[in-house]
């Protein structure tokens, strides 16, 4: 058995240590006590039966009188002691060593133990109506809610959240992510064909005129450029101009234009009908039933997929995006009086508060619980009961003896007591009785 760990390590009293082979927790000083409170009984037991023995020998011979009853009651509780010693001891071991039959239960019988533990688990707390009344007794919505209202218990859900999401955060390696990106993200989007996927996308953003706002973006920036490059603007036309017309020309038609340009983007900026954005509409909504239903340009859009997706800089790239996402996620849970970790108490406590105030949303959580419950049981509820069976198949079945006796049998002792004194009255009332009867 492994040796129970240093007192500079842990409390001796709190020392928890695999026992053996099998597996047994084994608390040291719990099992030292144990054991001295087993000898102590056993010691009174075998007293109790050691007096018995001393006072038949000296009552020996004496049938009459008061010495009679205490003869008769010494004898019958040593009848008593013995065969409650011999009941006691069969349950562990062969009493004496001998192989006498139906003896060393437990050493024997161990499987037959564990498979009717086994089947006790399974029809007493393995089925759907006692798990749905054990969930909803015990309330565990509200429950959850109060503990979560207690002063400081939303901020300490929060921050061990945090601190375990941090945890995780750094423990996955870059090579791990970049395998799943090339190795499962990558392939299988390339396989699978997104070109209906995006048309069916992009018609729907159009009928919602979800784009407009990313169109008067774009307007706007345009519009900012040009106000503040004007000389380049001004230039790149004039490049473009012949070299036979004069330079004041040039200069004047390029202000022009890019005056006329400024006035252009304004006009669009500002008419939500201008033909621009009609074109702008109709053209999407064209590439958006094209992507759908256009053989050529479903086979063009996957081809660009392809080359998209299979660049090696698209890997690079993304974990480019998840580096920086990480640092970002880190650096915010990290921050004990951040903005994150706040806003996160104080939804875990506007929502215990909704939960308390609101039976019927509690009502419903309990029994989307319950529906989980009896789930995972019906699942998994063979597999859990057969880990009984399984386990105690492993044990060894001397040691299985000894753990037992030593958790039950100082309570076992007291058969052996009560047999003793029970046994001593039951003879003194026989003799009692053989003494009124006639002979």
């Amino acid at each position: 058995m492994s040796t129970a760990p240093s007192a500079t390590d842990v409390p001796a009293a709190r020392a928890r240590v695999p026992g053996g082979p099998l597996g047994f927790m084994v608390d040291p000083a719990l099992d030292a006590q144990r054991r001295r409170d087993l000898r102590r009984m056993r010691l009174v037991a075998t007293g109790l039966l050691v007096l018995a023995a001393i006072v038949y020998v000296l009552t020996r011979g004496h049938d009459d009188g008061v010495l009679g009853f205490v003869n008769a009651g010494a004898e019958a509780s040593m009848v008593g002691a013995c065969a409650d010693w011999f009941a006691v001891t069969a349950i562990f071991r062969h009493p004496l060593g001998l192989p006498i039959p139906h003896t060393a239960l437990i050493p024997r019988k161990k499987e037959m133990i564990g498979k009717s533990l086994e089947e006790f688990v399974g029809e007493n707390f393995m089925h759907e109506d006692i798990i749905r009344e054990r969930v909803l007794d015990a309330e565990p919505t509200r429950r959850a809610a109060e503990w979560a209202l207690a002063p400081g218990h939303a901020k300490r859900l929060v921050d061990e959240v945090a601190t375990v999401t941090v945890h995780a955060l750094h423990r996955i390696p870059d090579e791990d992510v970049r395998a799943v990106i090339e190795q499962a993200v990558l392939p299988r989007l390339v396989q699978e064909p997104v070109s209906s996927l995006a048309g069916g996308l992009l018609d729907q953003v159009v009928r919602d005129q979800a784009h407009v706002g990313l169109v008067d973006l774009a307007l706007d920036e345009m519009r900012a450029w040009l106000v503040d490059n004007e000389d380049l603007f001004e230039s790149l036309i004039t490049q473009r101009a012949p070299t036979w017309v004069p330079t004041a020309v040039n200069d004047l038609v390029a202000r022009k234009i890019h005056t006329e340009a400024l006035k252009w983007l304004a006009d669009i900026r500002r008419d939500p009908e201008h033909d621009v954005r009609r074109a702008l509409d109709k053209l999407l909504v064209d590439l958006a039933a094209d992507l759908q239903h256009d053989p050529v340009t479903q086979e063009k859009a996957e081809r660009l997929k392809e080359r998209l997706l299979t660049h090696p800089q698209v890997v690079d790239t993304a974990m480019s995006l998840w580096g920086s996402l990480r640092a970002v996620a880190i650096s915010a849970l990290e921050d004990e009086g951040g903005p994150v970790r706040t806003r996160a108490v104080e939804e875990v406590t506007g929502l215990a508060e909704r939960l308390l105030a609101d039976r019927a949303l509690r009502d419903r959580i309990d029994a989307r619980i319950c529906d989980a419950t009896v789930y995972a049981v019906e699942r998994y509820g063979t597999e859990l009961t057969k880990i009984i069976s399984q386990t105690v198949d492993r044990w060894d079945g001397k040691e299985t003896a000894e753990r037992v006796e030593l958790q039950v049998g100082r309570d076992l002792q007291f058969i052996r007591i009560n047999g003793t004194l029970v046994g001593g009255l039951i003879g003194m009332l026989i003799h009692a009785v053989s003494i009124l009867l006639p002979s």
